[in-house]
């Protein structure tokens, strides 16, 4: 189980690197190509559009080939997304390009988390998950540090290296004996879309991927008109993203032992208070202490969402590369949708109203969570 956890863990790393990366830069291509709020927002967006329409087709194709084998594909795509983002010479072509290593990370997600899902003890589930998707986190937590990097040695030859880094994994994953294709049953999609713990397992990654895409366009941003450079830019993601590091293990191991909704409660209360306190922070070092803390409270949704989704796939005779696929597409909408709408609504009404837009959807789903009438435990 080790050797899974340390082979998916470097996989989704990859990917999370990858995405993180574009903070600190977005101030740079922002002032290079002239682009309004809005634009940055759909630029950052593009990687979160790849993978909500590469989430579900991702994941029947790992339900079809197998998770060592959509690991694979997942591998080769992203490679030739990462050199044609370093090729790139115009707003277009980097959204393109930010596009397909989406579509590529919708494959190779859902073929580490089945992996993970399959080869963990039902009791251990959360756990094994959570410790995934930590490593992912840390991905996050270099791709800002790699994006001030890339931003001092050149953007071309690091994003080049990405790529050959990709093909390295690939070629190196070839002698590891695969997980077995798992078989669905029949009707199990749709089973599984009216199972309402399910679908509350979906809503929990968007959610936290809606509020993290807003913070990632208007962060940067208000932080560079405050006179942070993009190595301090890439600090204060990087502080955050080690905090969450630690956190989802432990959010994981709670939520095997008291059922998934206790943590999911826990952080949406405290999310509520911290999207409200962030929306009218002024002080840059204020906003980049809450920074930190809407790691913990937003971040602590994704485990017990993850964890959540696969036990009812299981209870739905759904293979667990498709329930993750579908996963994938889930956090994907939040992570268009937030970039996108909540530049937009910065740029009309000013950055506090898409900050108070998700504090009052952390309401309304706890108000759900609380209402619930099954108390959801692993079996």
């Amino acid at each position: 189980m080790r050797r899974v956890l340390i082979v998916t863990g470097s996989i989704v790393f990859l990917d999370a690197m990858l995405f993180g990366a574009i903070i600190p830069l977005l101030p740079e291509f922002a002032d290079t190509y002239d682009l309004t709020k809005l634009e940055a927002g759909a630029l950052l967006g593009a990687y979160g559009a790849g993978a909500l329409i590469g989430g579900v087709p991702g994941g029947l194709l790992v339900g079809r080939i197998g998770p060592k084998h959509g690991v694979l594909l997942g591998l080769a795509v992203l490679a030739a997304a990462s050199l044609g983002f370093a090729l790139a010479g115009g707003p277009v072509a980097l959204g393109v390009a930010r596009f397909v290593q989406g579509v590529s990370s919708a494959t190779t997600w859902a073929a580490a988390l089945a992996w993970v899902a399959v080869s963990a003890p039902r009791e251990r589930r959360g756990q094994a998950l959570g410790t995934v998707f930590g490593t992912a986190v840390l991905g996050f937590v270099v791709g800002p540090m790699f994006g001030g990097v890339a931003h001092i040695v050149g953007i071309r030859w690091s994003f080049v290296g990405v790529s050959l880094v990709a093909v390295g994994l690939a070629f190196a994953l070839f002698p590891l004996e695969p997980p077995g294709v798992e078989q669905g049953q029949p009707g199990a999609i749709r089973r599984a879309l009216r199972d309402h713990a399910f679908v509350g397992g979906l809503w929990l990654n968007t959610l936290p991927a809606l509020f993290f895409g807003v913070l990632d366009v208007l962060v940067p941003l208000r932080l560079d008109d405050a006179g942070y450079g993009a190595i301090a830019i890439a600090a204060v993601f990087v502080t955050a993203g080690l905090v969450e590091v630690v956190v989802n293990p432990i959010v994981g191991r709670v939520s095997d032992r008291h059922g998934r909704l206790l943590p999911v409660r826990v952080s949406l209360t405290a999310s509520i208070v911290v999207a409200c306190l962030i929306a009218f922070a002024t002080q840059p070092f204020a906003v980049a202490a809450l920074v930190v803390a809407a790691s913990i409270t937003f971040g602590g949704f994704y485990t017990p969402g993850m964890a959540l989704v696969s036990d009812r796939a299981d209870r739905a005779g759904l293979p667990q590369g498709i329930g993750f696929g579908v996963t994938n597409s889930a956090w994907a909408a939040g992570a268009l949708v937030g970039p996108a709408i909540g530049g937009a609504l910065a740029q009309a009404f000013g950055d506090p109203v898409p900050y108070l837009l998700c504090g009052a959807l952390c309401a309304l789903t706890l108000l759900a969570a609380t209402r619930g009438v099954a108390r959801l435990r692993p079996a």
